[in-house]
C-alpha cells in the first residue's frame, strides 16, 4: 500500500487522470469483446474484438504520451459504434460507456494539462503504433476484398461486394417496373376498405404464355414500396443482369408495404402480423391473377400447388413481416424465405406456427438469414435463428438454411443490395 501511495503521490493530477480514464476504457472494451464473442459468430466476434482493442491501445497510447486528447478520438469512437450497433436503446451500453468514458476523460484531463502547463511525452508509444497497424492492415485488407469482389466475373455467394458486372453496367435486356394498386382492408385495426400500391418487376421478354417464379420483397420502417428497385434502381439493374447472364431463372417481383395509411403508428409490429391477411386474401390473389405465375389460379388451391415457385423475403422490419405473416403464417403459399437484418420472432411462436396442425407437413426449400457485422439486428437474428433451428427439425444447417454475416456492414443499402445478390441464387434452384 506505501509504494502505491508513493507512486500516486509521485504523479501529477492529469496522469492519474489520464491512467483512469485509460483502465475504464480498456475494462470496458473488454467486457464488449467478450459479450459480442459470446454470440458465437466468427465475424461479429473477429470485429467487434479489433474495434474494441483498438479502443483499449489508443486510450493506452494516450496515457503513456501524456497526451489525453487520443481518448477524445476514442470517445468519438464510441459515438460512431453505438450508433451503427444501437437503435432505441435495445443493445449494449459499452461503446456509451466508451464514448462518455473517452470524450469526457479526454477534454477533462486535456484541461488539468493545460492548466497544469504539463508537456506531452515526446515518446511515440508502442500501443499507438500497434493500432495505427491494425487500422491500416484492417483497412487494406477489406480494400482488397472487396476489390476482388467486385472484378470478379462469375456470379457466387459474396461477403464483400456485388461484382461490377453486375450492378456497375446497364443491362442490354431490361426489365420493366411497373406501379400497381389494390383493394385490400386495413386488417390491423378498423377492417376497413383501403386502396394500396406495389412495384411489379417483369422480366425481359416476359411473356404471358410462361409461367415465372415470383419474389414478394417487403422493405423496413419507413420506407415504402417503392423502395426496392425504384428509388435504389441498382437493385433493378442487378437483377437484370443476373438473369441476362443466366445465373437466376427469369423471375417476376413484387415490392409491396406493410403500411397501411398512418394505422399503429405506435406499435408498427401490429402491421408485421396483420400483412398475413392482406398477403392472402388482397396481395396474392391481385397480382397472380394478373401476371403469369405458376399459380394455375389465383386461390388457395393454386397457391397452395404452386409454393415451390413462390419466395418472400424482406429487410429490417421487412424480414420481421417475412417471419411473421409468411414463414409462420403462410407456409402453406411459401417455400424459400430470406432475411435480411431483421427477426423478432420467439421459440415459441415458431412452435406453435410452424408446428400446426395446418403447416406442420409443409417442406422448407430454404431460409436466408443474414446481416452486416455492424448492424444492430445481427445479435437478435443470431439468437432467433438457434431458437428455430432448435426448435425445426425440417430446417438443416449447410442444406436448407444458412446465415451469413457481412463483414464492414451495417444496417442500410449496401448490406441489403449483397444481401439480395445472394439470396437470389439460392431460391427456386429446386424448383421443377
Amino acid at each position: 500500500m506505501k509504494r502505491l501511495r508513493d507512486y500516486f503521490k509521485s504523479k501529477k493530477l492529469t496522469d492519474i487522470f489520464n491512467l483512469a480514464v485509460a483502465v475504464a476504457v480498456t475494462v470496458t472494451a473488454f467486457i464488449c469483446a467478450c459479450r459480442y464473442v459470446a454470440f458465437g459468430d466468427i465475424v461479429l466476434g473477429i470485429s467487434m474484438t479489433m474495434i474494441c482493442v483498438l479502443f483499449a491501445l489508443v486510450s493506452s497510447a494516450a496515457y503513456s504520451m501524456r497526451l489525453p486528447v487520443l481518448n477524445i478520438a476514442v470517445g468519438v469512437g464510441g459515438i460512431v459504434m453505438h450508433t451503427l450497433t444501437n437503435y432505441s436503446g435495445i443493445m449494449f451500453g459499452e461503446y456509451v460507456a466508451v464514448a462518455v468514458l473517452g470524450t469526457g476523460g479526454g477534454f477533462a484531463t486535456t484541461i488539468l494539462q493545460i492548466v497544469g502547463k504539463q508537456p506531452p511525452v515526446k515518446a511515440f508509444t508502442s500501443s499507438l503504433a500497434v493500432a495505427i497497424a491494425i487500422f491500416i492492415f484492417g483497412g487494406v485488407v477489406c480494400a482488397s476484398y472487396i476489390s476482388a469482389a467486385r472484378g470478379r466475373e462469375y456470379a457466387a455467394d459474396e461477403l464483400w461486394a456485388v461484382p461490377e458486372k453486375y450492378d456497375g453496367v446497364e443491362c442490354p435486356e431490361k426489365g420493366t417496373l411497373e406501379r400497381v394498386e389494390y383493394a385490400t382492408k386495413a386488417y390491423a385495426t378498423d377492417g376497413r376498405a383501403v386502396t394500396k400500391g406495389a412495384y411489379v418487376y417483369l422480366p425481359y421478354g416476359y411473356d404471358e404464355s410462361r409461367e415465372y417464379d415470383i419474389l414478394y420483397l417487403m422493405h423496413g420502417t419507413g420506407d415504402d414500396e417503392a423502395y426496392w428497385l425504384e428509388e435504389y434502381s441498382y437493385n433493378k439493374t442487378m437483377v437484370d443482369n443476373l438473369i441476362y447472364y443466366g445465373d437466376i431463372r427469369p423471375l417476376i417481383i413484387v415490392t409491396p408495404t406493410f403500411y397501411t395509411e398512418d394505422d399503429c403508428a405506435d406499435n408498427l409490429d401490429e402491421l408485421t402480423y396483420s400483412f398475413r391477411d392482406e398477403l392472402r386474401l388482397d396481395l396474392m390473389p391481385y397480382i397472380e391473377s394478373r401476371y403469369s405465375t405458376y399459380a394455375q389460379t389465383a386461390d388457395d388451391v393454386g397457391f397452395e400447388a404452386s409454393r415451390d415457385h413462390r419466395a418472400f423475403a424482406g429487410l429490417s422490419r421487412g424480414a420481421v413481416t417475412m417471419f411473421h405473416s409468411a414463414m409462420c403464417e403462410s407456409l402453406d403459399y411459401f417455400s424459400w424465405f430470406g432475411a435480411f437484418s431483421g427477426s423478432r420472432t420467439t421459440r415459441e411462436e415458431f412452435v406453435s406456427s410452424l408446428q400446426s396442425e395446418e403447416f406442420a407437413d409443409y417442406d422448407i426449400n430454404y431460409l436466408y438469414v443474414t446481416g452486416g457485422a455492424f448492424d444492430f439486428a445481427l445479435p437478435s437474428q443470431i439468437r432467433d435463428y438457434r431458437q428455430l433451428l432448435s426448435a425445426e427439425d425440417r430446417l438443416t444447417e449447410g442444406v436448407n438454411t444458412s446465415f451469413v454475416s457481412l463483414p464492414v456492414q451495417r444496417h442500410a443499402m449496401g448490406n441489403w443490395h449483397i444481401n439480395l445478390y445472394n439470396f437470389l441464387q439460392k431460391i427456386f434452384i429446386y424448383a421443377g
